[in-house]
């Protein structure tokens, strides 16, 4: 599975950046495209997007892995989804590490595409390049 990574040293300790990457209520503030976050409860979330179009696009996930204070990772729901077309997986994990008084994180996104949607991956992985980017500012100017 393709796996894009981006990383960045915080001036922050990494009890704090927890906060805000681990509780998702807290995704809007940092994760491009999320408008809001709901039905959070038993390890599942729900990202509310927006499409360029206007439309209300929801994302259910499941968190995978929780390790207080350093790694974070959920997986996306597909089965019965429109998503489930293109997509046979999509994971993402955030890792934070101790670095020069402040944390490293990381952000990585493994997709695993199916058909035709194969086609697009550097396409793709530019696109989630830019995005985990704008994450890093975003996490960055909290």
């Amino acid at each position: 599975m393709p796996t894009t990574r981006r990383s960045r040293t915080l001036a922050a300790a990494p009890a704090a950046v927890w906060v805000a990457v681990a509780d998702p209520h807290h995704h809007p503030r940092w994760l491009p495209g999320v408008r809001r976050v709901e039905a959070v409860a038993g390890g599942r979330f729900t990202h509310v997007l927006v499409s360029p179009r206007g439309r209300t696009v929801r994302v259910d996930h499941r968190v995978t892995t929780s390790e207080p204070p350093r790694v974070f990772a959920w997986e996306q729901e597909l089965s019965g989804t429109p998503f489930e077309r293109f997509l046979r997986a999509a994971h993402t994990t955030i890792t934070l590490e101790d670095a020069d008084g402040g944390t490293r994180v990381t952000l990585a996104v493994t997709e695993r595409t199916r058909g035709t949607a194969r086609l697009g991956g550097p396409l793709v992985g530019r696109a989630t390049r830019r995005r985990l980017d704008a994450a890093l500012d975003a996490l960055d100017a909290l």
